[in-house]
């Protein structure tokens, strides 16, 4: 399965996350059996912000992913395309910035943010090397980005199983739990479609970031992708990309991968 055939418009997906925004933190929880929160410090932790930075927290939903850094003095931002979820959001932390934006054109100058992040979020945007190309626009030199998403399992039977779960019992088990099941089967679909962590990585490079690397949880389930904006700026960027151009087997040379 590619990307092209989950045959969803950015819009569609938009109204697919207003629908489940209400319970969609207890429902995630629900699905990952409590790895979720685990996941998300560990985001948190790699970030390593201190209070009077500004983060990007983009792909933010209802804030869940937001909070840490509010709470610990840091002016984060919370950008999603949808409505919903941000309306959730800002019922729930009124201290926290909702901001309604589009990954792939966000609403805010260059050089805006000391780090950036996206969780669980990537995969569910339309064109994801856009994003990623333009969360290295309004970061600044010398800041980082933190990416956590689904990725592929290391072991090929874990793999085997874990895949059997996406597509069989995370649908069942979202009928129970979720006002919409249906947005289930779809998030389980893109899943599955995701690019492995070293095309992650590729991808990263491509975008102009550098020092990339990654870390697996849960034997390769997620995977959190780590790098940094070249300290000379958006033309450092541009230079990285011509250097390492060509396919993903020769970007692969520049990755740090973590011990298996």
């Amino acid at each position: 399965m590619n990307r092209a055939s989950l045959e969803k418009r950015p819009d569609e997906v938009a109204t697919m996350f207003d629908d489940v925004a209400p319970k969609y933190d207890v429902v995630n929880d629900v699905l990952s059996m409590g790895q979720t929160r685990r996941w998300r410090r560990i985001v948190v932790e790699a970030m390593d912000v201190k209070a009077g930075q500004r983060v990007l927290d983009l792909a933010a939903g209802t804030g869940t992913s937001s909070e840490p850094y509010a709470d610990a003095g840091i002016d984060v931002i919370a950008c999603d395309f949808s409505l919903g979820m941000l309306k959730v959001g800002k019922r729930r932390r009124p201290d926290i910035d909702f901001i309604a934006g589009d990954a792939t054109r966000l609403p805010f100058a260059d050089n805006t943010f000391d780090a950036s992040t996206i969780s669980f979020g990537l995969r569910n945007v339309n064109e994801p090397k856009k994003a990623l190309a333009e969360m290295l626009r309004v970061t600044k030199p010398g800041g980082k980005l933190v990416i956590a998403e689904f990725s592929q399992p290391v072991v090929p039977l874990w793999r085997t199983m874990y895949t059997e779960y996406l597509m069989r019992a995370l649908p069942a088990m979202a009928v129970k739990v979720s006002s919409n099941p249906d947005a289930y089967v779809y998030l389980a679909e893109s899943i599955r479609a995701w690019p492995d962590q070293d095309h992650l990585a590729a991808w990263l490079q491509e975008a102009g970031w550098e020092s990339v690397t990654y870390r697996n949880l849960s034997g390769g389930i997620v995977a959190v992708h780590r790098a940094q904006k070249p300290q000379a700026g958006p033309a450092a960027g541009t230079a990285a990309l011509a250097a390492h151009s060509g396919p993903v087997a020769k970007l692969r040379r520049n990755i740090t991968r973590p011990a298996r």
